[in-house]
């Protein structure tokens, strides 16, 4: 009964550990994927941009960084090895010794638990940044454009005629629906927006939250484009997103990311693409 009995803790313990790293997350899971860039680092937003008309203000709170993917794994390293401390050379034969075993496995969880916490505090390393390429298409001189907002102006490899007010305007558009095609795991969705590489590691994430539900409400979102290169007869445009979303009925987390998109130049019925996302 006894044997039963810490068991029993022990996969509970398990389960607990494996359900928060295999949290649901917002599209992109709040990491950077797909295809990275080096380019000018653009400086955090600050204040955090402002709720949409109607919406009731919440308080800020600090995005958190993605639960690492390999901390499920580490935890059912650590619980196993308990296990095997437990069976192992009769573990079970007293109750001084049942009860050491047990204090032990407790230990080790409690470990798991610390160093899992750690994983999460910890923040990504700052990229190195280089500079802007070649202007778009390969048909127009880049042009300075200064950041707008709180952010000191950098300069921007951005065409003279490229569309940067409808392109953007796009560009929030697909963010709102991403969100929503990744709530309710439309694949089919989120195919028609994404590079078949980006669509593999979303696909991937996807199966990885099993059947977590997602809500994800867009409260706030900005756009502005940082520059705008050609590379291998691909365009690829560098977008920041930023602002404020919820999840799951929680409190408003401010985010700021780049996506990076893609479109071949060669193929005059190609669309923009969704190649990779980037943390600031």
């Amino acid at each position: 009964m006894k044997r039963f009995a810490i068991l029993m803790t022990i996969v509970f313990a398990c389960l607990t550990l494996l359900a928060t790293s295999a949290e649901a997350r917002r599209f992109g899971g709040g990491s950077s994927i797909g295809k990275q860039r080096t380019m000018s680092t653009p400086a955090p937003r600050t204040p955090a941009a402002a709720p949409a008309p109607g919406t009731p203000a919440q308080p800020a709170a600090a995005p958190q960084p993605a639960g690492n993917r390999w901390l499920g794994p580490l935890a059912g390293l650590a619980i196993g090895a308990g296990l095997g401390a437990l069976f192992a050379g009769g573990g079970m034969g007293g109750m001084g010794g049942a009860m050491g075993t047990m204090l032990m496995i407790v230990l080790a969880v409690v470990a798991v638990m610390f160093v899992i916490s750690m994983f999460r505090r910890k923040q990504e390393p700052a990229m190195q940044y280089a500079a802007p390429g070649v202007p778009y298409a390969g048909t127009q001189e880049p042009v300075q454009q200064p950041l707008s907002g709180s952010a000191p102006a950098v300069a921007a490899n951005i065409p003279a005629d490229f569309p940067v007010e409808t392109f953007l305007r796009s560009a929030k558009t697909s963010f709102i629906r991403l969100q929503a095609a990744n709530d309710r795991k439309d694949l089919n969705d989120i195919r028609e927006y994404t590079t078949p590489e980006m669509f593999a590691e979303v696909s991937m994430q996807l199966q990885e939250r099993g059947d977590a539900p997602q809500k994800t409400d867009v409260v706030a979102v900005n756009a502005e484009l940082l520059e705008v290169n050609t590379e291998n007869d691909f365009a690829i445009a560098s977008v920041r997103m930023s602002g404020q979303l919820r999840e799951n009925d929680g409190a408003a987390e401010n985010f700021d990311e780049i996506w990076h998109v893609q479109k071949n130049l060669k193929d005059s019925k190609a669309v923009w693409l969704l190649a990779g996302i980037q943390q600031i």
